[in-house]
């Protein structure tokens, strides 16, 4: 369980540093709008994403398994985040994510970091294509200016709320939240080396600023971010109540961070050709990010698997590539945080458009639906359902449990390998 840094110190160069300097800095570009965007749609302050990043992703570098993890706040936790600020507020979610931690250390010390082999792939897909429709319906409002004071939680108790604000609808900020879209896809294509998401989200809200669009900002909306990160605090252990009652939510959020954090790291395995990520001590680096980011109020850390990507793209070598994304976005929060006031709503309503498209993974709907077994497809399916219908809990709990007896029965047929995820 000997944290990757360690081993890839022995062997440091100043040739290795140049390249993860370089692509730490691009990733960091890749995660600040992205962590201010994830914060803002799970109900949270925007400041709460960039603490986070800097906290989350430090010791998930620090202390990971894998080379080229990047850590911080993910769109998997968006829909989990949103409904426990929802029933139990900003402390509750503090709480949870506290003891999330905790949970995945006892895990790691358990050596449990290869059980991610048991999970059926089918039930990952589905509550991810699920997840995915809850961010994209999560950002109606904002990517068309609509007014409405609150939306519900739950997926069908917000379409009415959407429907009823249909006459709000802002021209200038759907117009605003194409443009950025518009603008990602073709910076992918274009220039895949430069930061797309920030130059797309920092270019149109630029030109909403100067031609004085009627858009909100996170200024407006949220006030002057922090320029410092807040002093370390033990979360509020109220009662014994309070605990169990939020433990089903630390349980769902302990398990995100896991499968999504190990996936994170055979995928990056898979991209740089070195198979040998350490999962035990993956586990341990989740947990220890969630305890630290909920002593500095943060949100639910994790492996990002696009950010990891783009560290390898970008020539990321070793760990050292993470800590130097999280100093980066330490640095900046440190000396330009009144900038980030200026990011308009839509233009982030559109970067999590962009991400909840990319999380479903479109290119694979075909093998997804209508392909493969029979069964596996009832298990997406019903993943998927639950997971906009009713909540993370009961579709991870039901869609785990069936897939495991289905497997059972399959005891003749070896498991299936992983396909890499291309989110």
């Amino acid at each position: 369980m000997k944290p990757k840094l360690l081993t890839t110190l022995e062997n440091y160069s100043l040739k290795l540093f140049w390249g993860d300097l370089f692509a730490g800095v691009t990733v960091a570009m890749v995660a600040m709008p992205l962590s201010l965007a994830i914060a803002i749609a799970s109900g949270a302050s925007p400041e709460k994403g960039i603490v986070t990043a800097i906290i989350g992703g430090f010791l998930i570098s620090a202390l990971g398994g894998s080379r080229f993890q990047i850590g911080g706040p993910t769109g998997a936790f968006i829909v989990v985040v949103y409904d426990v600020i929802a029933n139990h507020g900003y402390d509750g979610l503090v709480l949870a994510t506290f003891m999330a931690g905790i949970i995945l250390l006892v895990s790691g010390v358990l050596r449990a970091g290869r059980l991610i082999a048991f999970v059926p792939e089918a039930v990952v897909n589905g509550f991810t294509i699920g997840i995915a429709v809850l961010i994209a319906f999560s950002q109606v409002k904002d990517l068309f200016g609509l007014s409405a004071d609150h939306l519900p939680a739950a997926f069908f108790e917000k379409l009415p709320v959407l429907w009823q604000a249909r006459a709000s609808f802002s021209p200038a900020a759907f117009g605003l939240g194409a443009a950025t879209i518009a603008c990602i896809v073709l910076l992918r294509r274009l220039a895949p080396k430069l930061p797309g998401l920030i130059v797309a989200v920092a270019a149109t809200s630029a030109a909403a600023a100067i031609m004085g669009g009627p858009v909100d900002t996170i200024a407006s909306r949220f006030g002057d971010l922090p320029n410092h990160l807040p002093a370390p605090s033990l979360p509020a252990f109220t009662s014994y109540e309070r605990v169990l009652e939020l433990l089903p939510s630390a349980f769902v959020i302990a398990f995100l961070a896991g499968v999504e954090s190990l996936l994170s790291a055979m995928v990056a395995d898979k991209m740089s050709g070195d198979g040998r990520h350490r999962p035990n001590a993956e586990v341990l680096a989740q947990g220890a990010a969630n305890v630290g980011s909920a002593l500095f109020g943060g949100l639910p850390a994790t492996g990002a698997i696009a950010r990891t990507a783009t560290n390898i793209r970008a020539g990321g070598k070793t760990p050292m590539a993470g800590i130097v994304h999280a100093l980066t976005i330490l640095i900046v929060m440190l000396i330009a945080a009144p900038l980030a006031g200026y990011l308009a709503m839509p233009a982030l309503a559109g970067l999590l458009m962009i991400t909840a498209w990319n999380m479903s993974e479109p290119h694979k709907w075909k093998a997804h639906f209508l392909e493969g077994r029979l069964s596996d497809r009832a298990l997406l399916v019903t993943t998927l359902v639950l997971t906009v219908a009713t909540d993370l809990t009961i579709a991870i709990g039901v869609g785990v449990s069936l897939g495991l007896a289905i497997r059972l029965q399959r005891r003749h047929v070896p498991p299936a390998e992983w396909e890499t995820p291309e989110r």
